[in-house]
This record gives structure tokens, C-alpha cells and sequence, in this order.
């Protein structure tokens, strides 16, 4: 499609927008990260209609040993066959990872979608996101980790 990234570059985008101003993943408050997230949503990509989608979601899990709580970001994209067909997807994630206190515990689990191509509006998706309360209280916490980085799933 014609102005479009091709989504083998989409890696590449993520890192420099988290980026922007010398700043490393590691350092960015996860209200900043937000931010340059949506900015870099705005990106469309070489994929099929409703192929695009942003995900903010958090909550305590046991992915890779003891519980943390989770704040990530991801873009997803479908990746179709040379006949139209799905094949898979490739999902970019900028997570932020900390103690599972009580205060973050206590947020439960909670995601929220978005996908271009859709009836929905993106700043809207992300502006009545980014006015949820769970910001003030994770703003409180120092990240033990964050981590970039792109699976195919």
C-alpha cells in the first residue's frame, strides 16, 4: 500500500521512538513510553486491513519464574501468505517489569485494544487510556526491567 512502512522496518521504528532525545528504554517513565508508543501507532504499515493492531495491558503473571507485575505495550501485526491467507503474527513489545507489591497487585489484569482500519479513532483509544488511574499509582514504582524486543507468534 502506497506511504506504507514495510513491517520488517516496524523494529526499527519502535527503538528509535522509545529513543527519541538519546533516552533509553531503560530510562523512560512508563507515562513517556506510553506516549511515544501512540506516536509511533500512528506509523501505518504494509499490512492487510485489520491486520494492525496496539495493545496496552498489565497485571501480575509467572511468565519467566517468580510473579511480576507487567505494564506492556505491543504492536501486533498479521502476516499473511503469498494466497491472502494468515500465517502469523509478529508482535513488538515494550514492557515494563516490577515487584509485584500489593498497591500494583491490586490493579488485577486489565487489556484494551486497538486495531486501524476499524470505526475506532487511535488518539481517542489512547487518550481515554492514558487518563486511566493505574498511571499515578504505577508512576510510583522504579521498573526492575524494561525490555524491547519482537516475536513472531
Amino acid at each position: 500500500m502506497a506511504g506504507r512502512l514495510p513491517v520488517d522496518r516496524a523494529e526499527e521504528r519502535l527503538h528509535d521512538a522509545l529513543g527519541r532525545g538519546q533516552q533509553t528504554p531503560a530510562g523512560l517513565a512508563p507515562d513517556t513510553a506510553w506516549r511515544r508508543f501512540v506516536r509511533f501507532g500512528s506509523h501505518r504499515f504494509d499490512t492487510a486491513p485489520g491486520g494492525d493492531g496496539l495493545l496496552l495491558q498489565y497485571g501480575t503473571y509467572a511468565f519467566e519464574g517468580p510473579p511480576l507485575f507487567t505494564l506492556d505495550l505491543a504492536r501486533q501485526f498479521e502476516i499473511n501468505d503469498a494466497a491472502g491467507e494468515h500465517d502469523h503474527f509478529i508482535q513488538l513489545h515494550c514492557e515494563f517489569r516490577y515487584e509485584p507489591v500489593p498497591e500494583l497487585r491490586a490493579l488485577g489484569q486489565f487489556e484494551d485494544w486497538f486495531f486501524h482500519d476499524t470505526d475506532d479513532e487511535l488518539d481517542r483509544w489512547a487518550d481515554g487510556l492514558g487518563n486511566r488511574g493505574f498511571w499515578t499509582i504505577v508512576r510510583t514504582y522504579r521498573p526492575r526491567e524494561v525490555r524491547v524486543y519482537q516475536e513472531q507468534v
